[in-house]
């Protein structure tokens, strides 16, 4: 059989998570914490299974989980989204992203990308006949030039994909960043597929820039959630997508065949979790204030930090300490100091290395302290 994914292979952070497990190394690579979810989450879902929730919920999730992040959306982006004709619950954030390139790209069409980008974006365009068409971001901060996009569309390009807040570089977009892409969407009627999975991890005061905010972006666009990202349960596989009603029941038709349905006991548990904000509206200090003690604790070593904006992902250059490739440094740096990173390099198709690894700082506090005494001690 001939491959239609012949260049991907076993994804790094499935590497570096094993090599962590083989150094007994404290494993900061993968974007996952190292504590539970919420009890009063937890007994929500298990209320609904002893109350006999365990069977199919409908295709396109459950209408009290579709207007619980009805009204979410309301309350932060002062927009209103028809439940159910425009939230379809699906399983995870990475699903959702797929469905949407499934149900729009054909081969010849053309979807831009921007690097560094999250390793599932372009074997999902591949595997679909699209033509991924990449454009760097600019480094060290991680900003778009909107004059090389404007360049880069032609007649093909049906599709651009943004992912704020950014992993891996923990940047956002801006005010400005969306008055651009309005035009462009007006100009060209491009679609727009947006990950917005850690929607509510932004810092500093800054706000969240959702396609949900824009109508005159949202009427093009796929906008892609994770529950598990933010509600500490990336086990459970959870999300969603927001779309206008023409392009979701375009979507439906896909993801019906793709899994048909998403975990009952659980939606209902989120729905009711959802009936409380402040799970969500306290979600910046608390991700800040971890990402606040990392950058403390590492103020004492040679790794700079780079600005992190939003996500949980700390940026460290490590120029001061070594000249090695990126992956080779992450490498040695899980074997010798006992911590595991991710080479940012693996989030570009050619390798680009700027000498700068990936941390990710959702973890318990012992766990960010222990980790950063090992680091200073390089």
């Amino acid at each position: 059989m001939i491959s239609k994914l012949p260049n991907v292979g076993t994804t790094i952070f499935t590497v570096m998570s094993a090599l962590a497990a083989t150094h007994k190394a404290i494993n900061l690579s993968q974007g996952f914490p190292d504590y539970d979810c919420s009890d009063e989450l937890k007994s929500m879902v298990n209320q609904a299974m002893t109350e006999g929730h365990n069977q199919y919920a409908p295709m396109s999730g459950l209408p009290v989980l579709q207007t619980a992040i009805a009204d979410k959306i309301r309350l932060l982006y002062q927009q209103e989204v028809n439940p159910a004709t425009e939230i379809t619950i699906t399983p995870g954030g990475t699903y959702a992203i797929f469905t949407a390139i499934a149900t729009c790209i054909r081969p010849g069409d053309e979807v831009i990308v921007f690097e560094p980008a999250y390793d599932s974006y372009i074997p999902n365009i591949l595997v679909n006949g699209g033509t991924p068409v990449i454009i760097p971001l600019v480094y060290p901060d991680y900003h778009i030039d909107w004059d090389l996009v404007r360049s880069k569309i032609t007649s093909r390009t049906k599709m651009i994909m943004l992912n704020t807040p950014h992993n891996p570089t923990g940047s956002i977009l801006k005010e400005t960043d969306m008055q651009e892409l309005e035009k462009l969407v007006e100009k060209y009627d491009l679609l727009v597929l947006s990950d917005e999975v850690y929607e509510h991890l932004v810092y500093d005061g800054a706000s969240h820039q959702s396609m949900l905010r824009y109508p005159g972006i949202f009427k093009n666009s796929f906008v892609t959630f994770s529950f598990g990202k933010v509600f500490h349960i990336t086990g459970w596989k959870m999300g969603y997508c927001v779309a206008p009603a023409h392009l979701m029941s375009e979507y439906r038709k896909v993801h019906q065949y793709l899994c048909f349905s998403v975990n009952t006991p659980m939606q209902y548990g989120l729905a009711k979790f959802l009936e409380n904000p402040q799970h969500y509206l306290e979600l910046p200090a608390f991700f800040q204030r971890k990402r606040d003690l990392f950058l403390r604790l590492m103020e004492g070593s040679k790794f700079t930090p780079l600005p992190s904006a939003g996500s949980y992902f700390q940026l460290m250059k490590y120029d001061k300490i070594s000249a090695e490739a990126d992956k080779d440094f992450v490498i040695r740096l899980t074997k010798e100091a006992g911590v595991a990173a991710i080479p940012v390099s693996a989030f570009y198709q050619e390798g680009e290395d700027n000498r700068v690894i990936r941390f990710c700082f959702a973890k318990k506090d012992e766990t960010l302290i222990a980790a950063a005494e090992r680091l200073n001690r390089i």
